[in-house]
């Protein structure tokens, strides 16, 4: 097993990293057994839209779907290496699932933060990663990446062909990477789903993808864990990004009243 200096090191040089064997097998399934449950409840459906895949079907919030959840983004083997890569100040971005069926060609390759109008390359302020609930293979469409891409003074273009090379790993494992990595879903060649669970993370001072206040309910963001609610937004960055009044978000959520934590 890679040790985190090891992690960093790939991390740094070709902007991602597998961990495998990562989670633990028991979790997987349980999470697997779930999303079908979510699907079938929700209608989820593949969309239209070439980007997201009209043969993919995604689950999106999943934080306000059940409580199985709140272990992803706190797991002790993928946590402590994106707050390496950004900071302990870091939050949680987006959660979401990701079921490529067969017959769904590739993802144009993109980076994560091209929307994000700043001058590359830059230090990371985006850190992704990608549970694999299936094995991961060349075959049925392992996240295919361009290594080093994250050093790049720019975004590739969208529907442009770029040499990748699939990023393969057993089921359990999960793919870390920068925000700025080149990359993108693969093609399904086989008669079987891969199943991936997108937790993506991003900087304490950038605005989350998916809205974490207004998408999970208070109520369930009130049995959070205190790392967990940190992660989704109910903190202080730095000691003053995110305040209310000089206050911390937190108080508002338990309702115990406003304790100042920033001087007068």
């Amino acid at each position: 097993m890679s040790t985190m200096a090891e992690h960093l090191e790939r991390l740094a040089r070709d902007g991602y990293t597998i961990v495998e064997d990562a989670i633990e097998p028991d979790l997987i399934d349980r999470i697997a057994r779930d999303l079908e449950r979510l699907e079938r409840e929700l209608g989820a459906k593949p969309a239209v839209n070439l980007f997201e895949g009209t043969k993919t079907v995604r689950i999106y919030n999943l934080l306000a779907h059940g409580k199985l959840y709140e272990a992803i983004p706190v797991h002790e083997n993928v946590l402590p290496i994106v707050e390496a890569v950004l900071d302990r100040g870091c939050l949680v971005s987006s959660l979401s699932s990701i079921a490529i069926d067969p017959g769904q060609d590739a993802q144009p390759v993109h980076a994560d933060d091209q929307l994000i109008p700043l001058g590359k390359p830059h230090a990371p302020i985006i850190c992704n990663t990608m549970w694999a609930l299936t094995d991961f293979t060349e075959a049925n469409g392992a996240t295919r990446v361009v290594p080093g891409s994250h050093h790049r003074d720019r975004s590739p273009e969208l529907g442009v062909h770029y040499d990748t090379v699939p990023a393969e790993m057993p089921r359990g494992s999960v793919l870390v990477f920068n925000g700025s990595l080149w990359h993108g879903g693969g093609a399904n060649r086989t008669s079987m789903r891969r199943v991936g669970i997108a937790m993506n993370y991003c900087a304490g001072f950038l605005r989350q993808q998916e809205n974490q206040q207004l998408g999970i309910p208070l109520e369930t963001a009130r049995g959070f864990s205190p790392r967990l609610r940190k992660l989704v937004g109910y903190g202080i960055y730095r000691g003053l990004i995110g305040h209310i009044d000089k206050c911390s978000p937190v108080d508002l959520l338990d309702g115990t009243g406003p304790r100042r934590v920033m001087p007068d």
